[in-house]
Formats: structure tokens, sequence, C-alpha cells
């Protein structure tokens, strides 16, 4: 009996481990992706009006913020994941 007890322990456990990775490995190319969206769009909007380099970057670091708001529940819901037992 102690061995079935021991083999479910690493199965939670196993299961724990993977969803965590899981999650944050997807729940990670979102925000990339998203990040590097709005960085080049922010490049082309800069090329083509310099003259509004401030304005631009400004809500640029506001956009990239708001995109990595779905990296950091990610990584919350990992831990979550994690050390809930």
């Amino acid at each position: 009996m102690e061995n079935l007890s021991d083999l479910a322990q690493g199965l939670a456990l196993l299961g724990k481990y993977l969803g965590a990775g899981l999650c944050m490995g997807i729940g990670a190319i979102g925000p990339g992706i998203g990040e590097g969206n709005i960085g080049a769009h922010a490049m082309d909007a800069m090329a083509r009006q310099p003259e509004m380099v401030g304005t631009i970057t400004t809500r640029m670091l506001l956009a990239d913020a708001v995109a990595e708001t779905t990296g950091i529940y990610s990584l919350l819901i990992a831990f979550m994941i994690l050390l809930v037992v």
C-alpha cells in the first residue's frame, strides 16, 4: 500500500511541475509577441513622424506595460500551482 501512495504523490508532483511549466511557457509567448509588435510599430511611427518621438515613446512604454501583465498573471498562476498543496 505504501508504494501506491508514493506513486500517487509522485504523479501529483509530476502534474504540478508540468502544469506550472506549461502555464509559464505558453503564457510567455503572448506577451513576447505583443511587445515585439508594439516596439516594431512604434519604431515605424517614429521613423514617419520624428517630431512625435516623445509621445510615441510614452505610449509605447504604457502599451508594453499592459502587454506584460498577461505574463505576470501566468507567473502568478504558475506559482500558485506549485505552492498550493
